[in-house]
């Protein structure tokens, strides 16, 4: 080939790359383009009782609940624009571990079943969880920012350890103060509705649940009110532009739950806070 036809060659393939590279620009720089806008993560974190004497049809009906209900707050997040949910779960008997190092896209959360042995540690829960609700080295720290956190409560006995003072810490964190708190009391033997109304804030959001089914349902049902009222809700130190306050969104999710127990058949021997009706009917042999 001569010299004019390797110039005509290279003046096509010049011209061909900085059309492209001009297409490139100007799709770039198209001012109708909107960019999408990031979403802050809101933590669901389930505290999670694994001593002992959750030993059975228990952990075993928990195991598979959370589960279950993963996958509808997986659509939760996926159909929320404004919010990403994210997993956590901490487990505690004679110390605490959590399933993952850090929060898991809910969509995709894997669920490792937990097994029961040792005491109730629920003190040592309480300054685990303290230490993670930061931004400087907690799970707080996410680039687009955070939403506060939906906090599940699931334990069947009282505390072994010193509970009050890392509980009077954790009050003190304001992620925990803007978050919304459930506790749900596996079964009336052990379980004491003060001490879990301590980490709540009001008694309302104290269930006490007495067989697996309505173990099974209220897991559900707590997890899916909790993360569609909390990831709507402001963020910590932001103006909600519409959203929720937190005093509002854990007002919402006690008004929801309430209603359930109310109203759905397969909750309607729960107890909720003070309520005693249903005492002395725990059966966890059938499952």
């Amino acid at each position: 080939m001569g010299r004019k036809g390797l110039q005509w060659v290279s003046s096509k393939f010049i011209n061909s790359k900085f059309k492209n590279y001009n297409h490139i620009i100007m799709e770039k720089n198209n001012p109708f383009e909107l960019d999408a806008v990031p979403r802050r993560v809101m933590p669901l974190i389930f505290l999670v009782d694994t001593s002992g004497s959750m030993d059975g049809a228990k952990i075993a009906s928990l195991n598979v609940a959370v589960q279950e209900s993963l996958k509808d707050v997986g659509e939760i997040s996926k159909n929320n624009s404004d919010a990403q949910i994210k997993v956590a779960v901490l487990e505690f008997s004679s110390g605490t571990q959590w399933m993952y190092p850090q929060p898991i896209e809910s969509e995709s959360f894997k669920w490792q079943d937990l097994k029961a042995s040792g005491l109730t540690s629920l003190g040592a829960a309480y300054s685990e969880l303290n230490e993670k609700l930061s931004k400087s080295h907690g799970f707080m720290a996410e680039p687009t920012g955070s939403r506060a956190p939906a906090i599940i409560l699931l334990t069947d006995g009282q505390p072994t350890d010193d509970y009050k003072h890392p509980l009077e810490k954790l009050k003190g964190n304001p992620w925990f103060k803007a978050g919304v708190k459930v506790a749900i009391a596996i079964g009336d033997a052990d379980t004491n509705v003060n001490i879990l109304a301590e980490f709540t804030g009001n008694k309302e959001a104290v269930l006490t649940v007495h067989n697996v089914d309505q173990l099974k349902k209220i897991i559900k049902t707590v997890s899916v009110t909790a993360s569609q009222v909390a990831s709507q809700s402001a963020s910590v130190g932001v103006s909600g532009n519409g959203s929720t306050t937190p005093a509002d969104a854990q007002s919402q999710v006690v008004s929801s739950v309430t209603n359930a127990v109310d109203t759905d058949d397969a909750l309607k021997n729960v107890d909720q806070g003070d309520s005693t009706a249903n005492s002395g009917t725990d059966d966890w042999e059938n499952w």
